[in-house]
């Protein structure tokens, strides 16, 4: 137990100083900014906003998000779209992207537009304000990991292998545990890289 408190003590970035406890902030954030969110900052620091967001981290709990539009995936693939009609970042990089809410009232100004959903999607577009996704599936910034999604396109790699079954979702939730079990067990499979420079720098 108190090996347990001492990793976690050091991924807060807690530091004892004359018998007083201090709690190192990252830089870039700011106390209260939202929990497991990680550090707006290009400067790798183990130090973390709260003892809570360290003992999440290293425990690998991530909140559910909430979305501020109750987007159905389902409803947008029975008729017809694909998953890179509105996230077309995977064919290019390593974030899907979200589509802009240009191309989502391009057809909600006449479709399904007296929905209580698609009058706050309105409301954004009104403002002149994309809606804040929250990312379903990410990592903490001590992982280290550098997924790629375009090469998983290209290689023909189903989004719901990793995704579930976004057919059967409405606001996508997270159905499977990316940890790097999970992502090794496919690689063997498939017979592609295991080496650690392959996904972590």
């Amino acid at each position: 137990m108190a090996a347990a408190l001492v990793i976690v003590a050091s991924l807060c970035g807690v530091r004892a100083v004359r018998g007083q406890t201090f709690l190192i902030l990252a830089a870039g954030a700011e106390p209260g900014a939202g929990p497991g969110v990680p550090p707006d900052s290009s400067v790798f620091t183990p130090a973390h906003r709260s003892f809570l967001d360290a003992v999440k981290e290293y425990f690998g709990i991530q909140s559910t998000p909430v979305q501020p539009i109750a987007f159905t995936h389902k409803i947008h693939l029975q008729n017809g779209l694909q998953c890179t009609n509105c996230h077309a970042g995977v064919t290019q990089g390593p974030n899907a992207g979200y589509p802009s809410i240009t191309f989502c009232m391009a057809c909600h100004q006449a479709i399904a537009a007296d929905k209580p959903e698609i009058k706050k999607l309105t409301a954004y577009a009104a403002n002149g304000q994309e809606p804040p996704w929250q990312r379903v599936y990410w990592f903490y910034p001590t992982a280290h990991v550098r997924f790629q999604h375009a090469p998983h396109i290209r290689n023909d790699i189903a989004c719901e292998q990793c995704h579930g079954d976004l057919a059967q979702q409405t606001v996508a939730v997270k159905t499977k545990n990316l940890n790097m079990n999970f992502c090794l067990t496919c690689h063997k499979a498939k017979g592609v890289s295991v080496d650690c420079m392959t996904c972590h720098y």
